[in-house]
This record gives structure tokens, C-alpha cells and sequence, in this order.
């Protein structure tokens, strides 16, 4: 835990710094760049299980970044799981990356019954999400992957429905 304490701090201060009014949606990458190497990560799940990227090999997959102490992602969850509701059968998995600890982001999730896959990122969820884009550590922080697992589409602050479906209805 204590080596976790400055990441959640910095990550505090990155939110403040990087969540403002600006809500606008861009492509993580140019169109000639979307064929770069699909990513690849493992992180821990609620139970403590591993969980990897190719496990969803083949579906769209929307990558959230977020902490529980984050108000607009707890705002941003219920669109989430109506997302994840809607369009699973389409092949849509969306998978919450936490910056937290796990307890806190159980405690959470258990609040909301959270429907989707919630891995514990801490540090290496920051890491993540800035090797995906986020320059500035600002939380929340979706990006959506395509069926061959490259970033297509980034979005910092928090996503609406409306948005999250722009996003991946042309990939499902």
C-alpha cells in the first residue's frame, strides 16, 4: 500500500489537472498509424485472478480508466454498463482498469453491481493508459479497441452513452 500511496496521489493531482469541462473524443492514433501492434496486458481482477487482453481476442473491447474517489467516473459508470448490456451479444466487452486499490474498487463496484470485468491497473494502469494516450493522467479515460485489439479511439473526461456508442457501433 505505501508504494501505492504515490501514485494515487499523483494520479489526484493528474485528475484535477486533466478532467476540466474538456469532454472532446479523438482518434488514439492516425488512420496509416491503425495498424500498429495490438496491445497487450495482465492485470489482476476482483478475485485476484489474472486477467489478460487476449481473453477478449476478437470483440471490441472499451478500455476504462477510473478510480472510485474520481466523481465524474462514478458518473460515467451506469452508461457503462448500459453499454456493456446493450451490445455484449454484438461482441462488445468492456473492461474497467482501476488505479485503486482493490479493496476500494470492490467496494465500489459491489455498490453499483457492476457487470463487467474490473482489473486492478494501480501504477501499471497509469502506465497503460499513458502508452495509450493520456499525456496528462487524467481520469477518467476510455479507449476503444478493435477486433484485432489496436487503439482506434480515445476519449478523456468522462463518456456519455451517446459518445460510447459513436465510438464502437461501427466496429460491432
Amino acid at each position: 500500500m505505501h508504494r501505492l500511496l504515490p501514485v494515487l496521489a499523483l494520479g489526484a493531482v493528474l485528475f484535477t489537472a486533466g478532467c476540466g469541462s474538456e469532454t472532446s473524443a479523438v482518434p488514439a492514433a492516425p488512420a496509416s498509424h491503425a495498424a500498429a501492434t495490438p496491445i497487450a496486458f495482465n492485470f489482476p481482477d476482483l478475485e485476484g485472478k489474472q486477467r489478460h487482453l487476449n481473453e477478449w481476442q476478437g470483440r471490441v473491447v472499451l478500455l476504462n480508466f477510473w478510480a472510485p474517489w474520481c466523481p465524474p467516473c462514478r458518473e460515467e459508470m451506469p452508461a457503462l454498463m448500459e453499454l456493456q448490456e446493450k451490445y455484449a451479444a454484438r461482441g462488445l466487452t468492456v473492461v474497467g482498469i482501476t488505479i485503486d486499490t482493490r479493496e476500494n474498487a470492490q467496494s465500489f463496484a459491489d455498490s453499483l453491481g457492476i457487470d463487467f470485468p474490473i482489473l486492478i491497473g494501480e501504477e501499471g494502469g497509469l502506465e497503460l493508459a499513458q502508452t495509450l494516450g493520456n499525456k496528462v493522467g487524467a481520469l477518467p479515460y476510455t479507449v476503444v479497441l478493435d477486433r484485432q485489439g489496436r487503439a482506434v479511439y480515445t476519449h478523456r473526461s468522462e463518456i456519455t452513452l451517446q459518445q460510447a456508442e459513436e465510438a464502437v457501433l461501427p466496429l460491432l
